[in-house]
């Protein structure tokens, strides 16, 4: 089962992947904020208030992005306004009964704003070349520890 990642034009990703567990049991553990440090890679998750903070990164190249949700739909969907300095737009997760209705198609978007100017473009192709690898592998390990029961 594969996992599929797009980068759609500048600052923007898309990433699915199916899980063969039942959506709330996917919801449960996407949504468990500070077990994302689980599967996505080089980040830790914390909440201050209402706001979701994950601290990305390594040594002093980590930053923290703040979210708020903004739509809560459980078990379907959750929408962030990322609120920092670095990064910055909006992020969707997903979760879909597959056509059996025995697993979950997990979604994972993003549109951030990418610094730059007019360079934002020519950063966006550097830079998500390595994004897409990392959605691709934090989809394989949600995958497998979900599978496993999160």
């Amino acid at each position: 089962m594969s996992v599929t990642v797009r980068s759609e034009g500048t600052g923007r990703l898309s990433a699915e992947v199916h899980v063969r567990a039942p959506v709330e049991a996917v919801w449960a553990y996407v949504t468990a904020w500070e077990r994302q440090g689980e599967w996505i890679p080089a980040t830790r998750v914390r909440m201050e208030g209402d706001l979701v903070v994950a601290r990305t990164g390594i040594g002093p190249l980590a930053f923290d992005d703040p979210m708020r949700v903004t739509s809560w739909d459980p078990p379907r969907r959750c929408d962030v306004a990322h609120l920092g300095r670095v990064v910055n737009g909006t992020g969707t997760f997903t979760c879909t009964p597959d056509a059996a209705g025995t697993g979950t198609e997990f979604g994972w978007s993003e549109q951030v704003r990418v610094p730059g100017g007019r360079l934002a473009p020519v950063l966006w192709r550097i830079a998500s070349p390595a994004l897409r690898l990392s959605y691709a592998y934090a989809l394989r390990r949600l995958r497998d520890r979900a599978e496993r029961g999160g």
